[in-house]
């Protein structure tokens, strides 16, 4: 099987189910995101000599692949059709309890950490700053899934995800400094 398929070559792009649809589609858009956070998320891994923060990422990474198809399917692909377009393959859909499992990270991240005194700004080590970005990167897939479920119905919970998922990225950029030895960068108001 060739890699390239030029099935995309009319700026179209086809979801689970083979519902064809153009590739700037909110779902499209929001799905992208989502993989571009995967992605950040890599390289946040390249540089991370933690045990905790890798195993809790790997975790992650592979959650968001389930985002990802979970928002590449439409809703009537949850009730047992085939999510692969006949191939059998049952897609995952995101609940509450994979909110419950990052708020169990979030706070294994935040115990150990000092009271926030004030804002911080995104930075420290090269790891913390690249927790940053991806925070980022997912509030804004988060923001695109709202879009999204202005027309789309039973996103609901990959919503509560993401913004469960951002706290969790801002949670160990900063562990990533306390695990480095390096402070937090505090935000400094001007007078």
């Amino acid at each position: 099987m060739k890699l390239y398929t030029r099935i995309g070559d009319d700026g179209s792009t086809r979801l689970f189910g083979n519902q064809q649809v153009r590739k700037d589609d909110p779902r499209v858009e929001a799905y992208g995101s989502v993989d571009e956070l995967n992605a950040i998320l890599g390289l946040a891994l390249v540089g991370c000599a933690h045990e905790e923060i890798t195993r809790i990422l790997r975790f992650v990474q592979n959650r968001l692949f389930d985002v990802g198809a979970d928002l590449a399917t439409p809703a009537v692909q949850a009730s047992g059709e085939s999510a692969g377009g006949g191939s059998g393959w049952q897609v995952y859909r995101i609940s509450g309890e994979d909110a419950g499992d990052l708020e169990k990270c979030i706070d294994q991240m935040w115990e150990p950490l000092p009271p926030m005194k004030n804002f911080i700004l995104p930075g420290g080590t090269e790891l913390a700053a690249r927790l940053h970005v991806a925070r980022t990167v997912c509030r804004r897939a988060e923001r695109l899934c709202v879009t999204l479920a202005r027309d789309v119905h039973g996103i609901g919970d990959i919503i509560i995800y993401l913004n469960r998922l951002s706290d969790l990225l801002f949670a160990m950029s900063r562990r990533a400094n306390q695990l480095e030895g390096v402070v937090d960068v505090p935000w400094k108001k001007k007078e």
